[in-house]
């Protein structure tokens, strides 16, 4: 175990083991891969199977908006009740009903034979599934203040060797039978499910955990509570630009790259392999120096500037290799979400880090809602035009726009607020 875990005596038992095990980082980073494996199976694949149900580009479009619809109206309903859940309860049993809720939903997906049963299945999942909301608590629970920022970039490597792995397999699967890797991917939340009941341990204490109240778990409670935070602020409004434009970019990622070179789940699948790469050499690797060269308020708006570069650029691209060129050098681009989840993080005490990123996911949910609606009517708008119009791109130019509002408003949030915010009182403290 790391020196900077904090330890949980009180931690709950593992299921057979003689002792409580103390919470690490290598519990949850081992659990979060495998999620994001499963997860990264399934994104070169289910525009495709959505398309099994429809006849042409406008329906296609119109399709999938309802699907990813259904899951981010869910998981901003759900989000911040399993937040607080686990507040009350502990993180593992949250993260054990969300394992169990993925393995479900994949497996439902594989047999589906409408598209009404892919919708509700969505609808299902969303509510269900709140993993990576509640591994960022955990993380919380045994992290000092001043290493959550290094720690959630961890977190988000393992998401970038995820979608290394996961988007690969999916689209080489795909290419096989478009249904196959949610079979793979429904077997792999199962092992996850095994695998967080034997070995994965609790990390947060009985004596850190909250009565669990309604009326703070609803999702415009959370908001509130969240732009109540001192501290944070104005960031909601960054958190939420910011994942709008991201949302955009990738639920019509798919479609505007089969739009625009004729991709398919392979070469979809091989697009998403290089932005694993990038991100988890980012996140693992290049975060560290860069916290501690620019701070995370810096990090945050430069990282944020090389995303609405790179929206734009992909946009305008005309050729296939120029996207790969555009992943490789948007390297500060996936900084910008461990830097400002730090900062909310640390302005939340001890007894709240579930209730406080639940809230962060359940805003994450509904910027997940608006963006297919606003992604995807506006690649509808242009999907009749010829592969190489520029206007093609009109989805991934709104999302750049978006991400530099975000930068506006982190900037002048920032300047009124020169201080560092200091962690709240009762975090947790390293040894």
């Amino acid at each position: 175990m790391s020196d900077r875990d904090v330890p949980a005596p009180a931690a709950e038992a593992v299921a057979g083991g003689p002792e409580p095990r103390r919470a690490a980082m290598s519990f949850i980073l081992v659990a979060v891969l495998i999620d994001m494996i499963a997860i990264g199976l399934m994104v070169p694949v289910l525009p495709h199977i959505v398309g099994t149900f429809t006849s042409s580009n406008d329906e296609q479009a119109l399709a999938f908006l309802a699907v990813t619809t259904a899951f981010g109206v869910a998981n901003f309903f759900a989000a911040p009740v399993l937040g607080a859940l686990s507040d009350r309860h502990g993180r593992r049993p949250v993260l054990l009903v969300g394992f169990a809720g993925l393995a479900l939903s994949f497996f439902v997906t594989a047999a589906a034979t409408a598209l009404w049963v892919l919708v509700a299945v969505r609808l299902f999942s969303g509510a269900m599934q709140s993993n990576i909301s509640i591994a960022n608590a955990y993380v919380a629970d045994i992290t000092a203040p001043a290493d959550r920022a290094r720690r959630f970039g961890l977190l988000g490597a393992m998401f970038g060797i995820g979608f290394i792995l996961g988007p690969v397999a999916g689209g080489l699967l795909g290419d096989i039978d478009v249904r196959l890797p949610f079979v793979v991917a429904g077997s792999l939340a199962l092992v996850n499910g095994l695998y967080g009941w034997f070995v994965l341990p609790e990390s947060l204490p009985a004596e850190r955990r909250r009565p669990f109240e309604w009326r703070r778990a609803n999702p415009v409670a959370a908001l509130r509570g969240l732009a109540a935070l001192k501290g944070v602020g104005a960031l909601v409004w960054v958190i939420a630009l910011a994942g709008l434009a991201q949302f955009i970019l990738h639920m019509t990622w798919v479609l505007y790259t089969k739009f625009r070179f004729g991709w398919g789940p392979g070469e979809v699948g091989w697009s998403l392999f290089a932005v694993g790469v990038v991100s988890a050499v980012s996140q693992g690797l290049l975060l560290k120096p860069a916290l501690k060269r620019l701070g995370a308020r810096r990090l945050a708006v430069v990282s944020m500037v090389s995303g609405a570069l790179a929206y734009a650029a992909f946009g305008l691209a005309t050729a296939a290799w120029m996207m790969y060129t555009i992943i490789a050098l948007n390297v500060l681009g996936g900084m910008a979400n461990a830097a400002v989840q730090s900062i909310v993080s640390n302005a939340a005490d001890a007894r709240t880090q579930g209730q406080t990123m639940g809230a962060v996911s359940s805003l994450n949910s509904l910027m997940a809602v608006i963006a297919p609606v606003i992604g995807l009517e506006l690649l509808r708008w242009v999907s009749h035009r010829p592969a190489d119009d520029w206007l093609l791109g009109l989805p991934l130019y709104v999302s750049a726009a978006l991400m530099v509002a975000a930068v506006v408003l982190a900037v002048r949030f920032f300047s009124r607020h020169a201080a560092e915010p200091v962690a709240a009182a009762g975090s947790p403290v390293a040894p």
